[in-house]
């Protein structure tokens, strides 16, 4: 499985744009769309994908691609 592709794609189906292009620096501070909502959608997403359940400090944690990688590789 390569991390990078599964979020790739499911930034780009929460964020509706097919073409969404995302890095490990990607976050919320340069993604204007990733606000509160987007960013309990983006959790859940990858929780219900991987089949894993982050803690509440983990999604506290989460401000960007990185971090989910870092917080993924927990579990996986």
């Amino acid at each position: 499985m390569n991390l990078d592709i599964v979020l790739r794609n499911i930034f780009r189906e929460v964020f509706d744009d097919d073409e969404l292009v995302i890095s490990d620096s990607t976050s919320k501070d340069n993604v204007m769309e990733w606000d509160s909502v987007a960013h309990v959608k983006l959790v859940l997403a990858v929780e219900d994908f991987l089949n894993i359940r982050f803690s509440l400090d983990e999604v506290t944690f989460i401000s960007s691609v990185e971090d989910f990688k870092a917080s993924i590789n927990k579990y996986i």
